[in-house]
């Protein structure tokens, strides 16, 4: 504890944004400086002797938070990288991308703002970067096992950087051109740059993984013949599969999936394209579903100059402070404006209309882009089959029944659908050449170990955790590797922070 007294005298501080007329002129970050050392340190030397930090129970990879945190009021900037990967392997983009419950299960957040845990943890990280702390770790030697991972999200690759390291022989096979899952093509260029995603797989090369591209495991080479090739198989393909809306109209052009939108603007950063053949720009647009991936639409959107744009939520707008039913240290459901919900906030005050173009009739903050408590009742076409308009409907916030007199009309050239995703895909062949199992939920069935129902295969982080955080996929994927290390060497020194939950398996 660098000052007993920091919690009281210092208030919290985060590191600021850049002004949103600037930002969503362009597709960088839209921090202005993740590493403001100064402010850094002096948020870090607000962490308390709590005596039981809860915000390692929140954090489900243990992230050691107290400890770095009086490392980097200290300025002692090496050893606080050393505890930080002693827990996560990426922090760089948990930092970014990370919805932070430990800061809400923070001793402080009982009466009083939390640490900025997340801002220490990615200045933490990026220091490490910049002065070169952060060296490949190849293993001494090799066990002379095999090991696939299908899928290089945030699961498949911790678990492979784990076993690498481990000294078995891995390699990760990712059916997109460039490896990083939705990290890549699924998270936008402004929320995380991906040169931290090519320094962090640089990393891994020279540590011996080896990665293969364009390779959709159960459609372009069969999953059972790659079983038989490997010693073990991790599947950590994620939870793609979307969630639809099915209303009349739902076949009209001009709506599409988030998971449809989202890659095309990534891929006209990585230089794939010059323009996204499925663009925003001139129209006015609507996101159906309120959650972060319709937020990463919304800031996509801002982006690409829409004329108008509007984010449907089913649910009512939360309050601004915790309910009973939800106390600390739990991660509460309250009001939170993401950078996206800034911009278009902001963007529509600029524009005169507290709607962003269009005088809706539910009440909301002024400026805020989201409808609440709102659900699509149908879509209305042109004559060249075009979505041109939605029929709404208010609905009852608890039962979400609809309430009849509230039908209203948005109109819309544009409609991403950004409802979640309720498990993986069951259309690549993968799960059905394997043999997988799977549970109620339609995730990939598997034990205490990770094991699945075919033997030597594994599965971690969405696809059988069903959609989640990136902290959990990361956890997931250290784990994994800890349990294929032990199914391989019958014991494992690899450090296991998560298992999933104790039910039986559904073949």
């Amino acid at each position: 504890m660098a000052d007993p007294q920091g919690f009281m005298t210092t208030p919290r501080r985060t590191c600021p944004r850049r002004p949103v007329p600037e930002r969503v002129e362009d597709w960088n970050e839209v921090y202005v400086g993740q590493g403001l050392l100064p402010i850094i340190s002096e948020q870090a030397g607000r962490c308390m002797d709590c005596g039981i930090p809860f915000c390692h129970s929140e954090c489900p990879l243990g992230n050691l938070i107290p400890e770095w945190n009086v490392l980097v009021s200290r300025e002692d900037w090496d050893a606080a990288s050393d505890r930080l990967h002693a827990t996560n392997n990426f922090p760089e983009f948990t930092g970014r991308l990370c919805p932070a419950p430990c800061e809400t299960a923070c001793v402080l957040a009982i009466n009083a703002d939390p640490i900025t845990i997340k801002n220490v943890e990615v200045a933490i990280a990026d220091h490490a970067w910049e002065h070169a702390r952060v060296p490949p770790r190849p293993p001494d030697r090799l066990s002379g096992k095999t090991v696939a991972v299908v899928g290089s999200g945030p699961a498949g690759l911790a678990g492979a950087q784990q076993l690498t390291r481990a000294g078995h022989t891995v390699a990760v096979y990712e059916r997109d051109d460039r490896i990083g899952g939705l990290l890549r093509y699924g998270i936008p260029e402004f929320k995380m740059e991906k040169v931290h995603l090519d320094l962090r797989l640089e990393q891994m090369r020279e540590e011996g993984t080896k990665f293969r591209t364009g390779v959709a495991v159960g459609t372009d080479m069969d999953a059972a013949r790659l079983a038989e090739r490997y010693d073990a198989v991790i599947v950590a393909v994620g939870a793609h599969a979307p969630r639809e809306l099915r209303v009349p109209g739902r076949e009209l052009a001009g709506i599409h999936q988030a998971m449809e939108y989202l890659p095309l603007a990534n891929r006209v950063q990585e230089g794939d394209l010059t323009e996204p053949p499925i663009t925003a720009e001139g129209k006015d647009v609507v996101i159906v579903g309120g959650g972060d991936t319709g937020a990463d639409c919304l800031g996509t959107v801002l982006r690409q100059h829409a004329s108008s744009v509007v984010q449907l939520d089913i649910n009512p707008q939360a309050g601004d402070e915790r309910t009973p039913d939800q106390p600390w240290p739990t991660y509460p459901k309250v009001h939170r404006v993401s950078p996206a919900h800034e911009e278009g906030r902001e963007l529509a005050l600029l524009r005169g209309s507290d709607r962003y173009g269009h005088d809706v009739p539910v009440p909301g903050p002024e400026g805020d882009v989201r409808v609440y408590s709102s659900a699509t009742l149908r879509f209305e076409g042109d004559a060249t089959g075009h979505v041109r308009a939605l029929h709404l409907v208010g609905v009852e916030p608890t039962e979400r029944r609809p309430q009849p007199g509230t039908e209203w009309v948005l109109p819309a050239q544009l409609v991403l659908l950004a409802l979640g995703f309720s498990g993986p895909e069951r259309d690549t062949g993968l799960i059905d050449q394997l043999g997988l199992g799977l549970d109620p939920r339609g995730c990939i069935a598997r034990d205490t170990g990770f094991a699945t129902t075919a033997p030597g295969v594994f599965a971690a982080g969405d696809a059988g955790r069903g959609q989640s955080l990136i902290v959990w996929a990361i956890a997931e994927g250290r784990s994994v590797a800890a349990a294929v290390d032990r199914y391989l060497a019958g014991s494992t020194t690899l450090p296991m922070p998560v298992r999933p939950a104790d039910r039986p398996l559904v073949v």
